[in-house]
């Protein structure tokens, strides 16, 4: 759609929007009926404000169904904080290893068994605490989980 920009005979000079293929007459919009209105810019800046806070916040904790990827020997990312009851993916994203997830503690196990190349593995977090995420066949793959 294209807008032509017209200038009112007479009168003040100000420039009218007629859309094309309309009644000149009928449909004309000032282009002041364009610019904001005083109330609208501090909304807009407090919209932004909360957004980018949300942000912050989803940075330091995040969401239940969070995916860790196990990739090159290592798990992605290496450090987690997730609340009680939510549920981290492992996935194998290695195209040719095995993987083996397990968790020992005192209040929390969890022991996934093989995991093959592709596979997804969910783990429910029930207890509060710090846990140490392990891989049975690579030793040096580490993931700490505090749960809230």
């Amino acid at each position: 759609m294209r807008i032509e920009k017209m200038v009112s005979q007479g009168s003040t000079g100000k420039a009218d929007l007629v859309m094309p293929g309309t009644n000149m007459f009928a449909s004309k919009l000032r282009v002041s009926d364009f610019a904001p209105c005083p109330t609208m810019i501090p909304a807009a800046l407090a919209l932004v404000a909360g957004a980018l806070c949300g942000l912050v916040l989803t940075g330091t904790r995040q969401a239940a169904g969070t995916a860790v990827s196990q990739k090159g020997r290592m798990f992605h990312p290496g450090n987690l904080v997730v609340g009680r009851g939510d549920t981290i993916t492992f996935v194998n994203d290695d195209s040719d290893l095995l993987h083996h997830v397990f968790v020992e503690s005192d209040s929390f196990s969890f022991d996934s068994g093989d995991q093959e190349p592709g596979s997804r593995t969910p783990v429910t977090f029930t207890e509060r605490g710090t846990f140490q995420v392990l891989c049975g066949i690579h030793p040096k793959m580490k993931l700490v989980v505090r749960v809230d």
